[in-house]
């Protein structure tokens, strides 16, 4: 059997007036998708008042211990066509400036474009999530250094020939080839680590994402999740995001709204193997499944009542 996985990891994060002791308890990353073409059916253009429905999400993210609001503007599932900066920075940056006015949470801007990324900081983002790992646009690093905010970088090796469809669950890869799944993920990561220490990037700022769902099979995906504790050795916070993903609908033959359980056994998966960041559409569920993994695997000895408080600094 596979020991269960307790990170040694000790370093902190400040964000904002947010702590982030990695180690100490699970973090939860509310996903705000201000798209119209979302995977998983949450694009908030859809709603009249997209600005006034993402709000309104996040606050209820909040209330239901989120610790970190990730707003992107662009959809990335298998497939999906690419949209304009101008188009991109006019989907986040209104909807950040709403957040930013009525909570002081961190908020990441999960986008690929220096441009992009330059505007949402400005608007109030303190944390850039880039799923190309600052590779698909060489300003990224520069913008995400002279801003001084901590950036995730995620492994991708997303192609469009890869990609196939089900009308009804939806885009996955097939086909993708790893020499050795883990140590190309890990070798690979380490490009990007090396693209941001360049740029002036600073360890402690720097998280981790192994990519489940980006340029990896049905069956690729469950292993890293399964091998999750082999990329944190590499020394980084991780932060793991498979809800709702296509490889949990292939698995149990459902669409992205029935989705919810099969999310939370890989949260519990996912923290017993490592991971320190958890992003997800349903927080409710996965705060909850958070916590008692965390009970679990860091051995804590009290239920941590302040992730649900209005106290910023998360301690357990």
């Amino acid at each position: 059997m596979k020991p269960i996985f307790q990170t040694q990891f000790s370093s902190t994060l400040t964000v904002r007036d947010a702590t982030f002791e990695w180690g100490r308890r699970t973090y939860i990353m509310g996903i705000l998708n201000v798209t119209p073409d979302s995977f998983s059916g949450d694009g908030l253009i859809q709603e009249a008042d997209s600005v006034a429905a993402a709000l309104a999400r996040a606050l209820q993210m909040l209330a239901e211990g989120a610790d970190i609001l990730d707003v992107g503007g662009e959809s990335t599932r298998p497939g999906a066509a690419p949209v304009s900066v101008r188009e991109e920075i006019a989907r986040v940056v209104p909807a950040i400036r709403a957040l930013r006015a009525e909570t002081d949470a961190a908020i990441s801007i999960d986008t690929s474009k220096a441009a992009v990324a330059e505007a949402a900081l400005a608007a109030g983002a303190d944390i850039l999530n880039d799923v190309w790992g600052l590779r698909a646009d060489p300003d990224l690093a520069r913008v995400a250094a002279a801003a001084g905010v901590p950036v995730i970088l995620m492994h991708n090796r997303s192609k469009r020939e890869h990609v196939s469809i089900d009308p009804a669950l939806g885009g996955r890869y097939v086909g993708v080839e790893y020499d050795d799944l883990i140590e190309d993920i890990k070798r690979e990561l380490d490009i990007c680590l090396d693209i941001a220490h360049r740029a002036g990037i600073p360890d402690e700022k720097i998280i981790l994402d192994p990519g489940v769902g980006f340029g990896k099979t049905v069956e690729q995906n469950l292993a890293i999740i399964d091998r999750l504790d082999e990329i944190k050795a590499m020394g980084y916070p991780l932060l793991l995001g498979t809800s709702r993903k296509s490889f949990i609908g292939y698995t149990l033959d459902l669409p992205p709204g029935q989705r919810a359980e099969g999310t939370a056994a890989t949260t519990a998966i996912g923290i017993a193997r490592g991971a320190d960041i958890i992003r997800v559409h349903d927080v409710l569920i996965n705060a909850r499944v958070a916590r008692m993994a965390d009970a679990i695997v860091r051995h804590a000895s009290t239920v941590n009542r302040q992730a649900f408080s209005s106290d910023k600094v998360r301690h357990v």
